[in-house]
């Protein structure tokens, strides 16, 4: 066999591969809407509506412009809150990691903010600084900011001495050493805080938006939530769970394997 054959057939596999599992992924969610339907139609009751009224409640919050209005202030909201908490996260943890010192004074802290609940962050940070959007915000971004640190600090650890030893060698500048030697062997420690800590945010950002905004996705649920409107509610939850996860699969994901690409 030639290696154009051989290179033929092993793109033949991965896209039998790649669409064998999107078979599946689409089979599963397929069986989850018929699962839902038939459980809808079977009770009859206005908390389990049916696919079709929850998609007509779904495209009129959308042709309103109410919809996307609340999901883009939310989305502004968590992207704010993940910058802040990954570039802070990051030095902090990178810190601790390489000085034995700092690791001590601040573990304690880490660890308790890694434990006290979210509602407890949000309201303390409300109470002090007022309902504004600087401290809700900050509320976010507090509580993922330890999660960030923690997982960096392992990276900072895990550094290997004599790649640094061979830096040295070459006598790499700082910023050459850095990109070269230190990124990539932080980079997936990076990824592992990013997105354990996007699947955190997107949750604290509704809790915070319910006990203190007057906007986004959050306040929008509390208010169905007092009408008993489900329809709504599951629309905009959806649709919110939606943009999460085209942020996944269209952002991350490409991201994860072109970082991981070189082990391969």
């Amino acid at each position: 066999m030639t290696a154009s054959s051989s290179e033929r057939g092993g793109a033949r596999s991965l896209a039998g591969a790649a669409g064998s599992a999107l078979a599946l992924r689409a089979g599963s969610f397929f069986l989850l809407l018929a699962i839902w339907e038939i459980a809808a139609r079977t009770a009859g009751s206005r908390t389990l509506p049916a696919l079709e009224t929850v998609w007509a409640a779904l495209t009129a919050a959308f042709a309103s412009g109410d919809l996307p209005y609340h999901l883009a202030i939310t989305l502004a909201r968590a992207a704010a809150a993940f910058a802040i908490a990954m570039a802070a996260g990051s030095a902090l943890g990178l810190a601790m990691g390489r000085w034995r010192s700092f690791d001590l004074v601040l573990d304690g802290w880490v660890v308790l903010l890694l434990n006290l609940p979210a509602l407890v962050i949000a309201v303390l940070a409300y109470v002090w600084f007022g309902l504004t959007e600087a401290a809700a915000v900050g509320a976010v971004a507090l509580n993922k900011l330890p999660l960030v640190a923690v997982t960096m600090r392992e990276g900072a650890r895990a550094l290997d001495r004599e790649y640094a030893e061979l830096a040295t060698v070459y006598r790499f500048r700082a910023w050459k050493r850095f990109r070269h030697v230190v990124a990539p062997q932080l980079l997936p420690f990076f990824l592992v805080a990013a997105r354990s800590g996007l699947s955190l945010i997107w949750k604290i950002v509704l809790v915070v938006e319910l006990l203190g905004r007057s906007n986004g996705i959050g306040f929008k649920l509390q208010l169905f939530f007092q009408l008993f409107d489900v329809p709504d509610i599951l629309a905009y939850a959806l649709a919110f769970a939606g943009v999460v996860q085209l942020i996944e699969w269209g952002i991350l994901q490409p991201i994860e394997r072109r970082a991981g690409s070189w082990r391969t």
